[in-house]
């Protein structure tokens, strides 16, 4: 008797899933570094309130340096919960810590935490707290503000007895801003803002031009968003390095 063989529709044959090794290492890692710079942001804004200023460089935790004599806290709380915000309702990093902190999901292909009951209840970002994410459009325009102070602070760094110089402290403050403009102009809001709302190009080619420029480096916000955030600490531990006498700016002329 002969026997035919038959083989099973290829959509029927089971795929096993791919294996993801080290997955957590990621997650883990986001964690380490968005925990640090919290930690280390809360120590230098709340925790420690001096030491900020040496010479003409400011720390850019303290930008703008608002003093008030009735005002008995660190100076920085006035201002940085701007950025702080900015950065806490950013899209990119609501990714990062979506996935890193709370497992949702912790990587690709990787289950979610949770029972079916609570993630039957999850409404997304309609409701309080996560409601209150939506408002990074409003923070923004807080970031913008202060990056135009960051500025003038960096360019306050080339001045040393009233004429141009050139020390470590200026370019590490520089580099600083640069990497922070870069940051808050790739980001989306920003982009949505200036070309989001355009029916007709053609008609505002001002806004074109400025929308076709965020467009080429906003691919790139993730990139700004990690750099930016290691260029603030080592931007703030320097100058208070200075300031307690541990370094000595290296100036160049």
């Amino acid at each position: 008797m002969a026997v035919q063989h038959t083989s099973a529709p290829a959509h029927s044959v089971a795929q096993a899933p791919i294996a993801q090794p080290l997955w957590w290492l990621q997650p883990l890692t986001v964690v380490a570094v968005l925990g640090g710079f919290s930690g280390y942001a809360f120590w230098s804004v709340v925790v420690a309130p001096s030491g900020y200023e040496f010479g003409n460089y400011l720390s850019p935790f303290y930008s703008p340096l608002i003093q008030l004599g009735f005002w008995p806290f660190s100076p920085a709380i006035l201002i940085a919960g701007f950025p702080l915000l900015f950065r806490a309702t950013c899209y990119y990093y609501r990714k990062a810590y979506y996935r890193s902190f709370f497992w949702d999901p912790p990587s690709c292909a990787i289950a979610e935490l949770g029972s079916a009951k609570s993630k039957a209840a999850y409404r997304g970002e309609s409701r309080f707290p996560l409601v209150l994410l939506n408002f990074h459009r409003f923070f923004l325009y807080a970031a913008l503000v202060v990056v135009a102070f960051l500025w003038v602070d960096a360019a306050r760094g080339f001045i040393f007895d009233g004429r141009l110089g050139l020390g470590l402290g200026s370019i590490v403050l520089l580099v600083n801003v640069v990497l922070l403009t870069a940051y808050t102009f790739s980001c989306h809001s920003l982009r949505h803002l200036v070309g989001g709302g355009l029916d007709c190009f053609s008609c505002s080619r001002a806004r074109y031009s400025f929308w076709q420029m965020l467009s080429r480096i906003n691919p790139n916000h993730g990139m700004f968003a990690w750099f930016s955030l290691f260029s603030v600490v080592a931007a703030d531990l320097y100058v208070r390095l200075l300031s307690a006498g541990i370094l000595t700016d290296l100036r160049f002329f």
